[in-house]
């Protein structure tokens, strides 16, 4: 069930695009059309059953992603076993050797439901499709081929209660009553709900019981800036994994010891990042990886069996980052998957019995690494002295002389870019422009001192952080300084409001893509469970009474008069992150100044356009508007 999780906490993107620029090498790049960054893979997302018999992936069907499977011996035709036509399947997973399960909302309202079918495409079941109801997935029972468990906010709309779930006939059954505190639940290896968390906007409880029949009783509780948060039981369900900062600037791996209440061991440290990656065999019952981002992904191997394992297959396929997708569960079948800066790869089938490695399928063959681009790692300071970490991207065949760029900073803002294939980077690349990504301050992994250095700081500091990017692109005499444009989604839409309305001398034009630009109303239509954490938030961003100046200060939409330079807005209208009031009360703003605004808003979309041709329309749209501003054929440029 973790390709669900994943595929889940992914559903918020963040999109980009681009345009060609006058500094060409005497090789022509081939220009690919919009459509071949953004369309849907034929294939992706395989995984393989428990029983290792079959694998599934996604695919179109009707211009929308299903799941198909296919005999894991190549025999047969595929079989589409999910009829999917208003909205891409956003995650799935093997319930069981004969059903799977998968996650879809409504139009982007981010209301995520569960539906079961079987490996026959028979027995269709929506299992937690209730009105207004939002699922979390908490366990999938390895052990239990009938049951998962999952939250919902079906009693009350703030918080999650915890249920199990017959996956065949959609019975659910509670197994506690969220007393109104609790954010989150946690299993141990046998399945048994034996850990919550509470929260009360800015201290954090763990809370532990012996059974599920205990009383529950307090490990520990902490300021949200400090924190242990486990990660799973040790294998005799007694102690705990987690990753903690307490008493420490980066988080750590460690072991802590729930009868002692405290740390009995530090597993693994970074003194640059944070680490909170762990991995282990469930049919073995050891510890096998630890992951830790710096400028790239990096392991660190506690199994010898899984490192030989990578170092086989590392050898078979050079040049690319390696990635397990899925396994069977005797664990010696693999679905293996490839990636770098400038692929989004292949999947391959692995088996340990045999040795042997096939390629199932090319994600995007369509695109040819031979005309991408190198994502380099870089680092500037900003302003006060804090190093900023990023990554530039330069068109292929031009020097980094000049040249138009786009500023492209990451949504969250608690959150990180990182290294790997990005369509929207390659995609601007392709069109001409430098792109650079910056890791500014507040972004994650680097510890908490970083992170606190963003409190209060919207529109202040975390901007200036963006401003010292462009800065250095300038210095390093990379970036064309009347030809730089800055797009974002997300809080990345809100910056880039920000950078036009707070610094309006740096950018030559911006695009928002479902962005903040009222930090009062923004806090007054979040989705009601995160109202849990509204007392943090107001003490990470500032509060709407006690913090009145600051908020008007940090709000884009109050400065509108500041702003000059055009601006695309991009938004869906059932967005239930930034509502749609975000960008209806900067556009009009625009318009009421005469600033030249062109406004896309699609009706059934939510926090980033998800279904094709809305992609389309969106990186089209984008791709003429930076191209009539800092392309090839803008004014500056033809002045140049």
């Amino acid at each position: 069930m973790k390709p669900i999780i994943s595929t889940f906490a992914l559903a918020c993107l963040c999109l980009l695009l681009s345009v060609p620029t006058s500094a060409q090498s005497s090789k022509a790049v081939k220009k690919y059309p919009v459509e071949d960054f953004f369309k849907n893979p034929e294939k992706s997302s395989y995984q393989i059953s428990p029983d290792g018999k079959h694998f599934s992936y996604l695919a179109p069907y009707e211009s929308r992603m299903n799941v198909f499977v296919k005999q894991a011996d190549g025999k047969g035709k595929a079989t589409r076993i999910t009829e999917v036509t208003d909205r891409d399947i956003a995650g799935y997973a093997w319930a069981n050797d004969n059903r799977i399960l998968y996650l879809k909302d409504n139009g982007g309202d981010e209301n995520f439901a569960v539906y079961g079918v079987d490996l026959d495409g028979k027995n269709y079941k929506a299992l937690t499709a209730f009105e207004g109801v939002r699922t979390q997935f908490i366990d999938d029972l390895e052990n239990d081929d009938d049951h998962i468990i999952v939250g919902l906010n079906k009693r009350v709309p703030q918080i999650f209660d915890p249920y199990r779930l017959n996956i065949v006939t959609g019975e659910l059954v509670m197994l506690a009553e969220n007393p109104g505190n609790i954010s989150g639940w946690m299993t141990d290896h046998d399945g048994k709900l034996r850990m919550a968390f509470t929260t009360d906007g800015v201290n954090n409880s763990i809370l532990y019981r012996e059974t599920e029949e205990s009383e529950w009783e307090t490990l520990m509780t902490t300021n949200f800036k400090e924190s242990m948060s486990p990660l799973f039981f040790t294998f005799d369900n007694k102690d705990l994994y987690a990753s903690s900062n307490i008493g420490r600037d980066k988080n750590a791996l460690v072991k802590y010891s729930i009868s002692e209440r405290k740390e009995v061991e530090v597993l693994y440290e970074h003194d640059e990042v944070d680490v909170s990656s762990l991995n282990y065999s469930r049919k073995r019952k050891v510890l096998t990886t630890i992951s830790y981002t710096t400028d790239k992904r990096h392991w660190v191997y506690l199994d010898k069996e899984v490192e030989a394992r990578y170092n086989k297959l590392s050898k078979e396929l050079p040049g690319y980052e390696l990635a397990l997708t899925g396994m069977n569960k005797a664990e010696d079948t693999f679905i293996i998957r490839t990636y770098s800066d400038r692929s989004l790869g292949a999947y391959y089938l692995y088996s340990d019995a045999t040795g042997k490695l096939s390629k199932i399928e090319d994600v995007s063959p369509w695109l040819s690494e031979g005309d991408l681009c190198e994502m380099q790692c870089i680092q500037y300071k900003s302003r006060d002295g804090l190093v900023i970490n990023g990554y530039l991207t330069v068109p292929k065949g031009v020097e980094a002389k000049n040249l138009p760029v786009v500023i492209n900073p990451h949504g969250g803002p608690w959150a990180r870019d990182n290294w790997g294939f990005n369509p929207e980077v390659q995609f601007l690349a392709n069109r001409g422009y430098a792109v650079l990504q910056m890791n500014f301050r507040g972004s994650t992994g680097y510890g908490r001192e970083f992170f606190e250095a963003s409190f209060k700081q919207w529109g202040k500091t975390m901007q200036d952080d963006i401003s010292d990017g462009v800065a250095w692109l300038v210095s390093e005499g990379i970036a064309d300084p009347d030809r730089v444009a800055i797009y974002g989604g997300s809080y990345g839409g809100y910056a880039t409001l920000a950078g036009l309305a707070f610094s309006p001398e740096l950018y030559a034009c911006g695009v928002d893509y479902v962005g903040v630009s009222n930090l009062f109303t923004f806090m007054e239509t979040i989705p009601p469970y995160w109202e849990q954490f509204l007392e943090m938030m107001y003490e990470m961003v500032g509060h709407p009474v006690d913090d009145k100046e600051l908020l008007t200060e940090a709000s884009p939409v109050f400065h509108a008069d500041n702003i000059v330079a055009p601006l695309l807005v991009a938004q869906g209208a059932k967005d239930p992150r930034v509502n749609i009031d975000e960008s209806d009360q900067m556009v009009a703003a625009m318009k009421e100044r005469g600033v030249d605004v062109h406004y896309i808003v699609e009706p059934e979309e939510g926090h980033g356009f998800h279904n094709e041709e809305n992609r389309f329309k969106f990186y089209r749209a984008m791709d003429s508007f930076l191209d009539q501003h800092i392309g090839a054929g803008s004014k500056k440029a033809i002045k140049k």
